[in-house]
């Protein structure tokens, strides 16, 4: 029987080329296609929330599928973590709507980002955090944030410059908080471009460093150029959270 199925994974992306499938490289996706097409013994194509790139990890991505099977929902997620590697894991598998859509029944998200602003070397959390040289004033950074918040055109905040869509993508809100020797960032939005929670990131910690002033985030949006922002953070501080239906 052919049904419409949701899929939540969570996944370590340190050794893949991103989430979306590619061929010739090891992906997300493509592991889970496999699993998937040997399972019902058909090619099972699915559709993820997001296009994660490669080192960018995720608690609760969600994908869709038609799958034609006779397994309960139970079943159909045991015989994935089974087969899955160990650093990808399925949370949970629902028969979904015959509409439903991973991306495009999607009305938002949630990323975090992760600094470590300890003098210790977080050996445990290495492959998760941004190892920040200095801390950054986080008073400043949400001034910044104030700016960005909104629905903006973010093509400054794009780091793909030959993205043919539209740029503009609105922002429900930013958290900035300091615990103990982390720094977490924790952006809310309808959706975002590629590499924009990163740019975003890179752009808030130099206003925290005083390279940028707070209200020049307005010029930088106005600007339409990537090279009016900051840096792009490194892949493996940034998490999504949530994928909100």
């Amino acid at each position: 029987m052919i049904q419409n199925y949701k899929i939540t994974i969570a996944y370590d992306g340190s050794r893949y080329h991103g989430f979306e499938a590619k061929p010739d490289v090891d992906t997300i996706q493509g592991r889970i296609e496999n699993v998937l097409s040997r399972m019902t013994d058909t090619r099972v194509m699915t559709v993820g929330a997001g296009r994660t790139d490669a080192g960018v990890h995720a608690r609760a991505m969600v994908i869709s599928c038609k799958l034609d099977t006779d397994m309960s929902e139970d079943d159909i997620m045991d015989y994935m973590n089974t087969y899955l590697p160990e650093d990808i894991g399925v949370i949970d598998v629902k028969v979904a709507g015959e509409r439903f859509h991973a991306r495009f029944s999607a009305v938002g998200k949630v990323y975090l980002y992760t600094c470590y602003v300890g003098k210790e070397k977080p050996v445990f959390d290495r492959k998760y955090v941004w190892c920040l040289d200095k801390v950054p004033d986080v008073k400043l950074m949400r001034r910044a944030a104030e700016h960005l918040v909104g629905e903006h055109d973010f093509k400054s905040f794009c780091g793909n410059k030959n993205f043919k869509k539209s740029t503009v993508k609105k922002i429900f809100d930013i958290e900035i908080m300091r615990k103990n020797d982390y720094l977490y960032l924790r952006f809310h939005g309808k959706g975002f471009l590629q590499n924009m929670v990163r740019i975003l990131t890179g752009t808030l910690l130099e206003v925290g460093y005083g390279n940028i002033s707070p209200d020049a985030m307005e010029d930088i949006l106005k600007a339409g150029a990537r090279t009016a922002a900051g840096p792009t953070a490194p892949a493996k501080g940034l998490c999504l959270m949530k994928v909100e239906y």
